[in-house]
């Protein structure tokens, strides 16, 4: 699983390595410019796609199958009964929020381990890795602790709509804080790798992890094979198991020393502040993007929850049917991170532009694919959950609006990834605070709680935040102020 130096330095920045780092001159690099797609000198676009399909394909096979893995976990879940669904789906939010931390700091290490690649600094990119690992195991660590002891009134707050479901749900998300610190660890490590453009390694592990993640649920849910019947409680134990097997494969593969992201413990790990603060710099406002976006989300799924068990179940199987969505614009969101960090560390805005127009192309092509199936079948996506005739019904005109903003969520998503990558994360953090925060909960709850239209209401509610989220993004990528802002970042 290791990553032989040279295999990095050729495969993931092919036409990077054909142009030459410049003189700083903004005219030179495009940045007088607020939107060019013409292509920079001495490079062609059959290397650029390249370079994104040679960076995007391993996270897309990793995230669709992971997305698909957590389907099969629902699917297994649901036929314990909609109150299992719900269940598992109150969870979700508090999970995300005690990650808010660490996964924001994310965003610093991955762009600037990009950085220091792209200026081919190898010892800064590893102490960011050193750094991140540091910072993600004390901040997981506290969270963890805080999480396990709140879990049942975590469970409670969000809306447990009986004691069925909040039993159910404290149990699991209880096991899940169990297992938080390696799966912290492990998501640290993906994303530095994902600096580099190594998307291959983290595919494999995280892979094997969800293998073991289906089978675990397969013995320990129904008691197979003289393993006790556990129900929801070995679902979640099955998601811990396949993440420390994730955490011992990630740190196997970084420890290698043909790695070009190298973790030896003979290197020092204690806190270096100016490591630390490139990392927060690019990773606070990321944070607050993240506390944000949960609160949003903590408030619309609470709106949701108020709509009963049955509701709420068929909101869950359409959120994770979405949540599969996510993956293309994701997938392709780590080419246009690593690609742009990539360029501005050889100070070639002109290349990240031109990168990141191309990696918007072919996720919009997929998209479109995408939307298609989800639109003609997702009455029977829907039926692989729960048999429920209502659960499949409004499930399956959900999925015909799913269906409708799928183009312009994977530019969205793509769009996004660009910003971070360039460590503009303030503008992204202020868009997921007007729309996340403020668009989507008042929508929600104006269609639920005054004009009654249930369900429906929700999902109308989530395609007016997709809609004006991608038009923010855009407006914010086309104005070119992440040429400079990105420019600005100390190496």
């Amino acid at each position: 699983m290791s990553t032989d130096t040279k295999t990095v330095r050729t495969a993931p920045q092919m036409a990077l390595d054909l142009v030459e780092t410049g003189d700083g001159d903004p005219h030179h690099y495009g940045m007088d410019e607020k939107f060019s797609k013409k292509i920079p000198e001495g490079v062609s676009s059959k290397l650029l796609y390249n370079d994104i399909i040679r960076i995007a394909w391993p996270s897309f096979i990793e995230l669709i199958l992971t997305q698909l893995a957590s389907m099969v976990d629902m699917m297994m879940v649901g036929q314990l009964g909609p109150w299992a669904l719900s269940a598992v789906g109150l969870t979700t939010q508090p999970k995300f929020m005690m990650m808010t931390m660490f996964m924001a700091m994310n965003v610093g290490a991955t762009a600037m381990v990009a950085r220091y690649k792209g200026a081919s600094e190898p010892h800064k990119a590893n102490g960011i890795l050193r750094q991140a690992l540091l910072m993600t195991l004390v901040l997981s660590s506290v969270s963890s602790v805080i999480g396990y002891i709140f879990s049942e009134p975590l469970i409670a707050f969000m809306g447990a709509a009986d004691q069925q479901t909040l039993d159910g749900g404290t149990i699991y998300l209880q096991i899940q804080f169990m297992g938080f610190v390696f799966m912290a660890l492990t998501s640290t490590v993906t994303a530095c790798l994902r600096g580099v453009g190594d998307s291959r390694t983290a595919m494999v592990y995280n892979l094997t992890a969800n293998v073991v993640n289906v089978i675990g649920n397969y013995v320990l849910i129904y008691g197979k094979f003289g393993f006790p019947e556990m129900g929801i409680a070995g679902a979640s134990l099955a998601t811990v198991i396949g993440q420390c097997v994730a955490f011992v494969l990630a740190f196997a593969a970084v420890m290698g020393k043909k790695s070009y992201l190298h973790l030896s413990f003979r290197e020092s790990f204690r806190p270096d502040w100016e490591a630390l603060g490139s990392i927060f710099k690019i990773g606070l406002p990321a944070m607050l993007e993240q506390a944000v976006m949960r609160c949003g989300m903590i408030i619309y799924s609470k709106t949701v929850a108020g709509l009963g068990t049955l509701a709420f179940a068929t909101h869950q199987v359409c959120m994770n049917i979405q949540s599969l969505t996510f993956m293309n614009g994701n997938a392709f969101a780590v080419s246009a991170t690593s690609l742009m960090g990539q360029s501005l560390g050889k100070k070639r805005p002109d290349m990240a532009q031109a990168y990141v127009s191309r990696t918007q192309r072919i996720g919009m092509m997929v998209s479109v694919l995408i939307a298609v199936i989800v639109f003609f079948f997702g009455g029977q996506i829907i039926s692989l959950y729960n048999d429920d005739p209502e659960i499949i019904r409004v499930g399956a005109q959900i999925m015909k609006m799913m269906a409708i903003i799928q183009p312009l969520q994977s530019s969205q998503f793509i769009l996004a990834g660009a910003l971070r990558g360039a460590g503009d994360t303030k503008a992204t953090a202020m868009i997921i605070f007007v729309t996340v925060l403020l668009v989507r909960p008042a929508i929600a709850i104006f269609s639920i709680n005054v004009l009654d239209w249930g369900l429906y209401g929700a999902w109308i509610a989530m395609i007016a935040d997709q809609l004006l989220r991608t038009a923010f993004v855009f407006g914010r990528f086309n104005s070119g102020k992440w040429k400079i802002n990105g420019m600005k970042i100390k190496q």
